[in-house]
């Protein structure tokens, strides 16, 4: 192992982020050196181990908080600890709720090696390429001398709110630990073909490609004229378009579009918008969202189409979730179905407000296009193919308006991660009432509509972006026995 590390306590956010920073630099580069010694022939004996930092808190009071604030706070006196991974990555976001903590305890905060191993397979940089020979050189199994991923404690049991504390253990400061995180990193790089460090703090999620045809020409048009503050443009491959720019400057392309694939339409405050298309179906959603979740994004929202269950309803008009229900099935282990997913009032108002300045309508007259109600969400695609009394009665009584595949999924995780969530779909067909679009009518409805429908999508988010972070993360949010950390 390196040297032991001291303990450190800080009364300022920034100098104890700089040693979080230290500290995980130190400890990944030296189980690199030893993982680059084998390539170099040398002989490695016994186990090579380092480990994460942590970030401690104890308080022995409730502490002056301000009751408006979702976060920032410890729940109850008591000795808190959270392991902490990617300080290149996490920043700012650190220091501002390691400076919350300390304006609203005033206690230090300690920096300490935590007990949990970095596993070698998150100790690399991001991009790093390991040769075959280091690994050829080993003459045992490479979990015989490095700590490796640890699936078992790989979880997500604080945010379910599963943790069950130990009398003599700390509590938890932040709602995933250090290895969550890494993995979910590592899985985001994977999923859609660029960096986390590329992703925004408001996602934009769509289930259609021409969707993200029309996100890419809006933000290239964004970017070379230098508009609203927008700095760059990345695309999978980390392809990079910079302000003033019309072509991009770095990285290369993938021969193939990832599984999900992501663009970020970037601001250098992290203020921008990422948008990933996730494909058809619940799944997708679900572990898209799974990830993300890790970066604590300000607000994620669903822009789809949907199944208009109403007679009322026509081809193009917008449905304005206010409920959901949830028959997609993949989150029934980790948020029962008996949990409400709530509106959200920022999200929803700047929805709200986006449709009627694009669509140029206002007040009782945005009714003509847009209803707000019930969108249920299920994971059979072709479900008009079985008996549908079922599905109808239940559809009926919920009072749904909507029906699609992955909106109760990205909201129930949002809820799930307490990450500020919405969803504004727009009615593409009426399977109940036989109003199916004709091929033609298709293809006309998708070049009135889909870019219309973005450009609503976007003025949300630039809506939501000039919220204060304390007021968009909502208390309702936050279960009884909530984390400081946002």
């Amino acid at each position: 192992m390196p040297p032991a590390f001291a303990p450190q306590s800080f009364t300022n956010a920034a100098e104890a982020v700089r040693a979080v920073s230290a500290l995980y630099d130190r400890n990944t580069a030296w189980l690199r050196d030893r993982f680059a010694a084998l390539g170099r022939g040398e002989a490695v004996t016994g186990r090579a181990r380092a480990f994460y930092p942590q970030i401690e808190v104890t308080t022995d009071s409730y502490g002056q908080v301000d009751s408006r604030l979702a976060y920032g706070h410890v729940v109850a006196p008591g000795h808190y600890v959270g392991t902490v991974t990617r300080p290149d990555l996490f920043a700012d976001y650190l220091e501002t709720q390691i400076g919350l903590i300390l304006r609203n305890h005033g206690v230090p905060v300690t920096v300490a090696e935590s007990g949990t191993p970095i596993p070698l397979h998150f100790a690399f940089q991001e991009g790093a390429y390991v040769e075959q020979a280091a690994a050829e050189n080993l003459n045992r199994p490479l979990r015989d001398t490095f700590d490796v991923p640890d699936l078992n404690t790989t979880n997500d049991d604080i945010a379910n709110g599963d943790f069950e504390p130990v009398d003599g253990q700390p509590l938890p400061l932040a709602a995933f630990t250090a290895q969550r995180v890494d993995y979910s990193l590592h899985r985001l790089a994977h999923y859609t073909a660029t960096s986390p460090s590329h992703f925004q703090n408001f996602v934009l999620f769509t289930n259609y490609q021409f969707y993200m045809d029309e996100f890419c020409a809006f933000a290239r048009e964004a970017v070379a004229e230098g508009r609203d503050g927008y700095t760059g443009f990345v695309e999978p491959g980390n392809v990079i378009t910079r302000a003033g720019e019309t072509e991009p400057s770095s990285g290369a392309a993938p021969a193939r579009l990832p599984q999900m694939p992501a663009y970020h339409l970037m601001r250098d405050d992290h203020t921008g918008i990422t948008m990933v298309n996730i494909g058809v179906g619940p799944s997708n959603a679900k572990t898209i969202t799974d990830h993300i979740a890790v970066l604590r994004p300000h607000a994620w929202l669903m822009l789809g189409h949907c199944a208009g269950l109403r007679n009322s309803q026509a081809l193009g008009d917008y449905v304005l979730a206010h409920a959901y229900v949830r028959e997609d099935n993949v989150l029934n282990e980790d948020i029962p179905l008996s949990v409400p997913v709530p509106p959200l009032a920022e999200v929803q108002v700047a929805l709200e407000e986006a449709v009627a300045e694009v669509t140029g309508y206002s007040g009782y007259e945005l009714k003509r296009i847009m209803r707000t109600g019930t969108v249920a969400t299920i994971d059979n695609r072709n479900w008009e193919l079985r008996d549908q009394r079922g599905p109808v009665r239940r559809l009926s009584q919920s009072r749904a308006i909507a029906l699609d595949m992955e909106s109760a999924t990205i909201a129930a995780n949002g809820f799930r991660f307490r990450v500020p969530y919405g969803t504004l779909l727009c009615v593409s067909d009426k399977p109940l009432h036989g109003e199916l679009k004709l091929p033609g009518m298709a293809t006309d409805f998708y070049k009135r509509q889909v870019s219309q429908h973005l450009i609503i999508g976007i003025k949300a988010m630039e809506k939501l972006a000039q919220m204060p972070p304390e007021r968009l993360h909502s208390r309702k949010l936050r279960s009884f026995n909530e984390t400081a950390f946002q």
